[in-house]
């Protein structure tokens, strides 16, 4: 028996409008990219940072929402499996190939105009906690 785990989760934003087609059997298919930043400092305090495109296909109901509703620039994750495709190539006959992320799950992540508003009601209520005194007259509770 080997051990297989294909499970993919990335939070990042589109770099283009959805594309949608229909497969023969009337199937929904969208593909879309997605830019997804890192930042990190080195050990010489210098920023850092890199992108990493990734290419990303949905079918049916999931390919129909995300067509929908996102549009280049909007922030998105997703949650799939890698899908290795190779083909040749028709013009120099070279073999071509590319690793999809084939997208079962996702989440819209910030507002409509992909301002990130989710954030704020917790951070309200975090900044009221810390400006409110404590009630027992600042005793440490044991919890």
């Amino acid at each position: 028996m080997s051990a297989n785990y294909n499970k993919v989760i990335l939070a990042g934003n589109l770099t283009r409008d959805p594309q949608m087609s229909y497969m023969p059997s009337q199937t929904a298919v969208t593909d879309f990219g997605m830019a997804i930043n890192r930042k990190w400092k080195s050990k010489d305090g210098q920023q850092s940072e890199e992108t990493c495109f990734v290419d990303c296909v949905a079918f049916g109901r999931t390919a129909e929402v995300i067509n929908e509703h996102l549009t280049k620039g909007r922030s998105v994750l997703v949650e799939g499996r890698l899908k290795f495709e190779s083909w040749e190539d028709k013009n120099s006959g070279q073999k071509r190939s590319k690793l999809k992320v084939v997208v079962e799950n996702f989440q819209f992540l910030g507002g409509r105009d992909g301002a990130a508003q989710q954030a704020a009601p917790q951070q309200t209520r975090a900044t009221e906690a810390a400006a409110t005194p404590p009630v027992d007259g600042g005793e440490d509770v044991p919890f």
